[in-house]
C-alpha cells in the first residue's frame, strides 16, 4: 500500500480536527465518528481512507474560513492609497538584494540539520561540544553517540548541511520557492495570476519536493480544482507556514513598498493558504520590503503588521512577541514564554513561527549572526525561520553585514530540482532579481 506523507486521508483528517479546534469549532461528533471508523476498519485501510475522505468533507462545513477571493481589508485599503514608493541607486539596490539572497541562503543552511529537533535537543547537541549558544554552522564532530542517538540530525540534510560536509547551498524547498517566484515574474510579468503560479508549480517542481499545504494544493490542481479553492479543499494545512516561506522574493522586487510586496504575496499564497496562513505570507513580504528602508527591527515588524488584519491570531501573536522580545533580556526567557503560549501549534504552523521570527528580529537588534542564531535556537521550523530572518537582516545590513564565515561555505551556487535552476550562481540570482524591480524605482546614481 502506497502512503504519501501529508496526503493520506487518515493523516489529513487528524490534522483537520486539530485545525478546527484552533478555529474554535466543535468537532466532537466528527471525532467520535472517526474513532468508530478506526475501530470498524482496523484491518481495511482502503475502507478507512474512504471514511476519512467523507469526514473531511463533513468537517469542511464546520470551518468559518473561506478561500481568499478578496484582499484582506487592511491590505485592500493600503493598495487604494497613493503613496509614492522609494527609489534606490542601482549599486545600493544590488548590495541589498545580494545581502538578502546571501542572508537567506546562509540562514536556511544553518537550520537544515536540526529541522524537526525541538529546542531542548538543539541545546543538548550544542552543549555536548561546548558550542552553546549557537554561533556558527552545526557540526556532528565530537557529539557523543548517546546525544546524537537521542536527537538525530535531520536525515535528509545531514549529508549536506553540517559544517564538515557543506559544499554549496543544498536543495531546500524554502529556496526552491524563492527561485520559483522569480520564475513566475520572468514568465508572466507583474500581472501574473494565481492560476499562473499554479501552472508553474505543476510544470517546474517534482510533487514530492513540496510539503503540507502545497502538496495538497498540487493534488487538488491535478483533480481540476482551481485556485483559490485549492487552499480549502481537503487541505488541513491551510494555516501552516508554507506560504510564509514563499514570500521573500516579493519583497526583493518591491523594495521599500510593503503594500505592493504583500499584494504580490497574496496572489501566490491564496493557491494553498487561507486566513492566518495567508496573512503570514503578507507579513513576511512586507517585512522583507521594509528591510530595504528601515534599520530598526522593532519598528520594521510593527510597520509590517499594518498589512494584515489586526484581530487575527497571527497578528495578536506577533504583536505580543514584539513586546516580549523588547522587554526581556535573556533569549532563553523569550523562548520559554513563546513555547508556553504558542507551543500547542504544530511545529510548522504559521502563527508560532511568525511570532518566533518577529521576536528573533527584535531581540537580535539588526545583527545578522545574533538574529539568525536566535531564530534557529528557537526550534520549530528551523530552516525556514533562519531563512526568513537571514533574508530580512541581509537586506537591512547589505552584503557586508553577513559575515564571510557564513558566506564562504555557500561556494556561490545553489542546488535544486527546480527545472532550469540547478547549480545557479548567487550572482545570477541577484542579477535576475534586480532586473525585476520596476525601472521607475531605480536610479543610476544616488541623489
Amino acid at each position: 500500500m502506497v502512503r504519501i506523507t501529508w496526503l493520506a486521508p487518515e493523516e489529513r483528517l487528524e490534522h483537520e480536527l486539530r485545525q478546527l479546534r484552533e478555529e474554535g469549532a466543535e468537532v466532537g461528533a466528527i471525532a467520535e465518528a472517526w474513532a468508530s471508523a478506526r475501530g470498524a476498519h482496523d484491518d481495511d485501510l482502503e475502507a478507512l481512507r474512504r471514511r476519512a475522505l467523507e469526514l473531511l468533507d463533513v468537517a469542511a462545513a464546520l470551518s468559518r474560513q473561506e478561500a481568499s477571493y478578496d484582499l484582506p481589508a487592511p491590505l485592500a485599503r493600503a493598495v487604494g492609497a497613493t503613496v509614492p514608493p522609494p527609489t534606490f541607486a542601482t549599486g545600493d539596490l544590488r548590495d541589498r538584494i545580494l545581502g538578502a539572497w546571501t542572508g537567506r541562503l546562509a540562514g536556511c543552511l544553518l537550520g537544515k540539520p536540526v529541522e524537526k529537533i525541538p529546542r531542548e535537543g538543539i541545546r543538548e547537541l550544542l552543549e555536548s561540544i561546548d558550542e552553546w549558544p549557537l554561533r556558527q554552522y552545526f557540526t556532528a564532530e565530537g557529539v557523543p553517540e548517546a546525544v546524537s542517538a537521542r536527537w538525530p540530525w535531520n536525515r535528509a540534510s545531514r549529508p549536506t548541511s553540517l559544517r564538515e560536509s557543506i559544499v554549496g547551498m543544498p536543495e531546500d524547498d524554502d529556496i526552491n520557492f524563492t527561485m520559483l517566484a522569480m520564475h513566475v515574474l520572468e514568465t508572466y510579468g507583474d500581472g501574473f495570476t494565481s492560476d499562473d503560479v499554479a501552472t508553474l508549480w505543476l510544470a517546474s517542481m517534482p510533487p514530492l519536493t513540496v510539503f503540507t499545504a502545497e502538496r495538497v494544493a498540487m493534488q487538488n490542481l491535478l483533480a481540476f480544482v482551481r485556485p483559490p479553492e485549492t487552499a480549502r479543499h481537503r487541505n488541513p494545512y491551510r494555516e501552516w507556514i508554507g506560504a510564509q516561506i514563499r514570500a521573500d522574493l516579493w519583497g526583493y522586487v518591491r523594495p521599500g513598498d510593503p503594500t505592493a510586496a504583500a499584494e504580490l504575496a497574496w496572489r501566490d499564497a491564496r493557491v494553498s493558504h487561507v486566513d492566518n496562513g495567508l496573512n503570514a505570507a503578507l507579513l513576511a513580504a512586507a517585512l522583507v520590503a521594509l528591510a530595504f528602508v528601515e534599520d530598526d527591527p522593532e519598528r520594521l515588524v510593527r510597520r509590517a503588521l499594518e498589512v494584515v488584519p489586526a484581530d487575527g491570531r497571527l497578528a495578536g501573536a506577533v504583536a505580543w512577541a514584539i513586546d516580549l522580545a523588547r522587554a526581556t533580556d535573556e533569549w532563553e526567557d523569550v523562548l520559554d514564554a513563546l513555547h508556553a503560549r504558542l507551543g500547542h501549534y504544530h511545529w510548522v504552523h504559521a502563527v508560532n513561527n511568525a511570532a518566533l521570527v518577529s521576536a528573533a528580529l527584535v531581540h537580535g537588534r539588526g545583527d545578522y549572526v545574533a538574529s539568525v542564531t536566535r531564530a534557529v535556537m528557537g526550534g520549530w521550523d528551523t530552516d525556514s525561520n533562519g531563512a526568513t530572518v537571514g533574508s530580512i537582516v541581509g537586506a537591512m545590513r547589505e552584503r557586508s553585514g553577513v559575515p564571510e564565515a557564513w558566506v564562504a561555505p555557500l561556494h556561490g551556487h545553489v542546488r535544486t530540482s527546480l527545472k532550469g535552476f540547478d547549480r545557479i550562481s548567487i550572482d545570477e540570482l541577484v542579477r535576475r532579481t534586480v532586473a525585476l524591480v520596476p525601472r521607475d524605482r531605480v536610479r543610476e546614481r544616488a541623489a
